[in-house]
C-alpha cells in the first residue's frame, strides 16, 4: 500500500468525489476530464488505485508510481492512494472489500467513481463490483474498522457512477468536458511508459498505438456530438438519478 498527499493541508477532511481505478491510469482515461472539471469548480477530489499495475507490458512498478504522482498533480486531486492489490487477480474477497471500506470511511465522499461494469480487461469489471459492494458495506455500523489507530465511522456514498473504458458501453448520462479535454490528455500522457511513444523500443500493446491516443479525442468528441457539446465523458449509474430541475442540462 502507499499514499501521497498533493495538498499539504489535507489530512482527513471530507471530500466530494473519490475516484477508484483498478490500475494507475484507469481514472485518467475513464474520467480524467470530469475530475479536472470538478476540481476547477471547487470540488475536492481524490484517487484510489486498487493495484500497482505491475503486470503491464511496459514500465515497472516504480515508473507507474512516479507517473501516477505526476498525473495526480495535473488533475488537481488532493490525494492519491494505492491499495496494493494483486494486478490481474482482483477478487471480491473480504480482505479486499475491507481495504476499500477503510478508504471510503476515511474520505467520506458524496460520489464514488469506479471502473466500467464490463470491459476488455477482467480487472475492470471485477474492480467495479468490488468497489460497489464495499460502498454498501462501508455504511454498516456493525462493521468496525480502524485506520492509523483511530476507530472509523460508518459512511455510505450517495452515488456510485461507473466510467466507460475500452468497450463502448451506452452511457446513462455524460459530463461536458469541452474546456478540459487537453488537461485530461496531459494527465493520461503522464503515464509515458504506457501510451503512444514513437521512440519507444518496448513491445507494442493495444494502448500504445497512435490510434488509441487519438481515440481519447474522437471518443470524447462522439459523445459530445450525441449530447450537443464539443467533448464529453460518459457514465452509468447504479440507481435512478433524481433532478430538482433542468438547470444542469446543456441546452
Amino acid at each position: 500500500m502507499g499514499s501521497f498527499y498533493l495538498n499539504h493541508i489535507f489530512e482527513c477532511m471530507k471530500i466530494d468525489i473519490l475516484a477508484f481505478g483498478a490500475h494507475p491510469d484507469d481514472v485518467e482515461l475513464g474520467c480524467g476530464g470530469t475530475i479536472v472539471k470538478m476540481v476547477s469548480e471547487g470540488k475536492i477530489c481524490a484517487i484510489v488505485d486498487l493495484t500497482r499495475g505491475e503486470l503491464g507490458t511496459r514500465g515497472t512498478e516504480e515508473t507507474r508510481k512516479a507517473e501516477a504522482h505526476h498525473a495526480a498533480k495535473i488533475l488537481g486531486v488532493v490525494a492519491r492512494e494505492n491499495l496494493g492489490m494483486k494486478d490481474g487477480f482482483l477478487e471480491n474477497s473480504e480482505e479486499y472489500q475491507m481495504r476499500i471500506v477503510k478508504m471510503i470511511r476515511k474520505y467520506r465522499p458524496e460520489i464514488v467513481l469506479a471502473n466500467a461494469i464490463d470491459d476488455r480487461h477482467p480487472d475492470h469489471a471485477k474492480g467495479a463490483k468490488l468497489v460497489s459492494d464495499a460502498c454498501f458495506l462501508a455504511g454498516l455500523r456493525k462493521i468496525e474498522t480502524v485506520l492509523e489507530g483511530e476507530n472509523q465511522e460508518a459512511w455510505r456514498p450517495k452515488h456510485i457512477f461507473h466510467y466507460i473504458q475500452w468497450k463502448n458501453i451506452e452511457p446513462e448520462f455524460v459530463i461536458d468536458i469541452s474546456e478540459h479535454l487537453d488537461k485530461k490528455i496531459e494527465a493520461c500522457m503522464a503515464f509515458k511508459t504506457q501510451f503512444y511513444d514513437p521512440t519507444s523500443k518496448e513491445p507494442e500493446t493495444p494502448i500504445t498505438s497512435k490510434d488509441f491516443y487519438e481515440s481519447l479525442t474522437y471518443r470524447a468528441q462522439d459523445l459530445g456530438r450525441l449530447s450537443g457539446v464539443t467533448y464529453a465523458e460518459g457514465f452509468t449509474s447504479e440507481k435512478l438519478i433524481a433532478m430538482k430541475n433542468f438547470d444542469g442540462i446543456v441546452w
